[in-house]
């Protein structure tokens, strides 16, 4: 999954949210097992979100507070999937041959 002296960026922080890193080149690691199930669980977390938003939208019986919460929780899944993106676009980078290979 990473190369030789390539950090995978994980799906949680660490103290004071700082970013936590996963050095190893073995995908079958009981640590990148666990970050790819915590990753596998907040997509599906975003997704359920994103029905969820629908749905509210189109009820106009969607209170403020009720749209307040909801965005909150939109937030915190596109932070996650923002951190996952971020963390597989370096991995993809890190992988793919040269330019000049093609």
């Amino acid at each position: 999954m990473t190369t030789p002296n390539e950090l995978r960026l994980l799906p949680w922080s660490g103290p004071g949210d700082k970013p936590c890193y996963l050095s190893t080149d073995d995908p079958e690691s009981y640590m990148s097992r666990l970050a790819d199930g915590i990753e596998t669980v907040q997509l599906g977390t975003a997704s359920e979100l994103l029905e969820e938003a629908s749905e509210a939208l189109a009820n106009q019986d969607t209170s403020l507070d009720e749209m307040r919460c909801l965005v909150t929780e939109l937030i915190g899944a596109l932070r996650d999937v923002f951190r996952i993106a971020t963390s597989r676009g370096h991995l993809r980078a890190a992988s793919d041959p040269p330019e000049s290979a093609y």
